[in-house]
Order: structure tokens, then sequence, then C-alpha cells
């Protein structure tokens, strides 16, 4: 178990800075700079760091497969892309400009995919069949703590009115999770051989054998749909704002207060989601966790008091944590092992493209109800189409084939 925990710290450094900076620190920031076009320039900056994970993810995480190195085949990425990512939120932290503040999102998101890509092979590589429910319930447990830790950071720099502070303060968290992993994790399986140029290699995480992966690219479908609701928290500022007429105080301490109730729910099924996945299957999991946090959005939207809004996030978190840990055990059940990096950073394309798509339907969506309807209609608008996502999610894992995929050298071992 002690193993289990470092091999998934990591991802609470990691959520840290994107819980701080998506949740409260961008919307906060933007909805100062203009309340009418908050949701499209929210919406801009989403698209533009998405393509980096898109393109960086899989690339990276296919040449760490055939990395040989003292360090292993995916630590030297992971050390690298931590220590750019301080970079890039210091650049971040010091710059209020809007077509700054999309740079250095941008550089942000290719130094911490960069790390991204290679550290998601280690389940698949070292994690044997009947530890993987319980490892995934483990990575849903720490990115939930990273997003509360990452909010409550980001609050009190609001608090004491030190953003700047803040946003550094969740790099150091990223980068103490960083150094336990490269200390502790024993990286195990070599690297197979490589017949190829570095290029050659890099060309093949993009290669058309992916089309054959039907099972992946379903997956990636369903990982796309469910995250893409789980972004539902980056309006929430918004939400309790214009919705529900809270000061910016109030609905900065709301949002703390939100986030605390949905990351403890998200925690608390975290790791019984992913070992109840490994008796009762992945997909009926995955069904119930859709079910639970589709009509936790909808209690969301139309919630007539904050107090009603608060506890209808309750299911949706608990829907969560669920999913977090039932979809991960699933991926690493329907990939092809032999090259894990790449094909968990494909799938992880899903998740950088999950934020990016939710906002550009529900932000201009937000945007054109607010306006043609009433102001706070906007955000409970935006939340309906959170719930529709997770509705296609569930209708997406249909197409899943849930048996797991044996590594052909392994299974004859």
């Amino acid at each position: 178990m002690s193993q289990l925990v470092t091999l998934s710290i990591y991802w609470f450094g990691i959520q840290t800075i994107w819980g701080g900076l998506n949740i409260t620190i961008l919307p906060g920031r933007l909805d100062d700079v203009s309340r009418d076009t908050q949701g499209t320039m929210l919406a801009v900056i989403m698209v533009v760091g998405a393509v980096a994970p898109i393109l960086v993810q899989p690339t990276v995480g296919v040449i760490s497969d055939y990395t040989v190195s003292r360090w292993g085949r995916r630590k030297p990425y992971i050390v690298i892309g931590t220590l750019l990512d301080i970079v890039f939120l210091a650049g971040l932290a010091l710059n209020s400009d809007f077509l700054a503040m999309v740079a250095f999102y941008f550089l942000l998101q290719v130094s911490s995919n960069f790390a991204q890509g290679p550290f998601q092979g280690y389940v698949p590589d070292l994690v044997p069949a009947r530890q993987v429910g319980v490892a995934s319930g483990l990575m849903g447990l720490m990115l939930t703590l990273g997003t509360i830790a990452g909010v409550g950071i980001a609050t009190l720099g609001g608090i004491v009115d030190n953003l700047v502070l803040a946003t550094l303060a969740l790099g150091v968290v990223e980068l103490v999770t960083m150094v336990v992993l490269v200390a502790t994790v024993d990286e195990g399986r070599a690297a197979p051989p490589r017949t190829r140029s570095w290029p050659q290699i890099a060309r093949s995480a993009w290669g058309r054998d992916i089309l054959r992966e039907r099972d992946v690219l379903w997956l990636l479908v369903v990982r796309l749909m469910f995250l893409g609701a789980y972004n539902a928290t980056l309006i929430a500022i918004g939400y309790f704002r214009r919705s529900h007429g809270l000061s910016d105080a109030d609905a900065d301490a709301t949002v703390f207060l939100t986030t605390a109730i949905v990351g403890a729910s998200t925690a608390l099924a975290a790791v019984p989601g992913g070992r109840l996945s490994d008796r009762l299957g992945r997909r009926p999991v995955i069904w119930g966790a859709a079910a639970v946090a589709g009509l936790g959005l909808l209690g969301v939207a139309v919630a007539p008091s904050p107090a009603v809004a608060v506890a209808a996030w309750v299911p949706f978190g608990i829907g969560m944590g669920v999913f977090l840990s039932a979809d991960w055990a699933l991926m690493a059940d329907v990939i092809p092992k032999a090259t894990a990096g790449r094909y968990m950073g494909i799938l992880n394309a899903g998740t950088a493209m999950a934020g990016p798509v939710f906002i550009i339907v529900a932000g201009p969506v937000q945007d054109l109800v607010a306006g043609a309807v009433a102001d706070p209609a906007g955000p409970r608008a935006a939340m309906g189409v959170a719930a529709l996502f997770v509705l296609l999610s569930a209708a997406a894992l249909t197409r899943v084939d849930p048996r797991r995929r044996e590594d052909p050298a392994m299974a004859a071992a």
C-alpha cells in the first residue's frame, strides 16, 4: 500500500496547480476584467491550453516508452516538466495582461504534460491486475485532495491579497511531490528494444494504427464528456456571484466550501469505487456514477438558494470519485501494455480536451442565455450543459469492451 501511495502522490501535486488556477485564480481574474465576456475569455484560454496536452502527452509518452537512462524510462521527463512548471507559473503570476496570461498558460500546459505523459505509464507498467482498482482509487483520491489544496491555497492568497505568492505556492507543492515520487518509485520494467530513430518514434504516437483500437477511441470520448462535466467547477464563482447574488468575498468563500465538500465526497468514494469496479465490473460502476453525478448537476442548475446548490454538489462529488477510480482502472485494462505511455497519453488527451470542449459549449451558452433571458440564468444554463455531458459519456461507454488486455510477453511469462 505504501508503494501504491507514493506511486500516486504526484497526482496531488499536479492537481494542486490546476485546481487552484482553473477553479479560483483564473475565473476570478477574468471576472474582474469583464463579467460580460468572462465565459468567452475563459474559453479562449482553455482552447489555447488544450493544444499542448493533445500534442505533448502522447508524443513524450511514447518517447519515454523507449527511453533508457540511469533514472529509468519516465523519471527524466517528470523532473524536467516539474521544474519548467515553476518557471511558467511565475510568468502567469506576474502578468495581468490577457494575452500574456494566455501565453504562459499555454507554456504551463506544455511543461506539465511533458511530465504527465510519461508519469501516466506507471500504473500499466508496475501495478498487477489484482491491484489496478485500488491504485486507480488512490489516484482519484490524490486528484481530489490536490484540488482541495489548490483551491485552499488560492483562496488564502485572495484573503491576504497576494495571488502572486499563492500561484507560486502551487508549484512548490508539485515540486515536493515530484521529489517524493522520484526518490521512492522503482520503475522496474525495462524499455522495449528500439528499432527506429527518435523522430520516427515521436511520430508513431499518432500512427494510424490507433484507429484499430476502437475501445481506446470510445473510451477517449467517455472521458472527454464526463471530465468535461467536471469543469462545471470552472464557472462556480460566476454561478454563485450571478445566479445567487453573492458578493465577491462570499462567492469565493462559498466556492472554497463547495470545493471542499465535493472533494471530501470524491475522496470518500474514490477508493471504494475502484474496489467496487473490481467486483461488479468497470462499466456498471461508471454508469452508476454517471446517474448520481448527473442528478447532482441538475440540482445545482435549479437550486433556489446557495445552501441547496452546495448540497447538490455532494452527489456530483460522489459520482466523480467513483468515475475517476473505475475509469482509470478501465483505461489500464484496455490499452496495449507494451507502449503504455503512448496510449495513456492519448486517453489523457481526453482529459486535456475536456475543459476546453466544455467551456467552448457552456461558456457561449452562458453568455447567450444571460443576454437573452437574464444574467442569473446564464450560469444555470451552463450547469445544465454539464449534466448533458454526463449523459453523453454514459452513452459512449456502451461501445467500450471492458475485457482486460494483457501484454503478450507478460502473459506468456
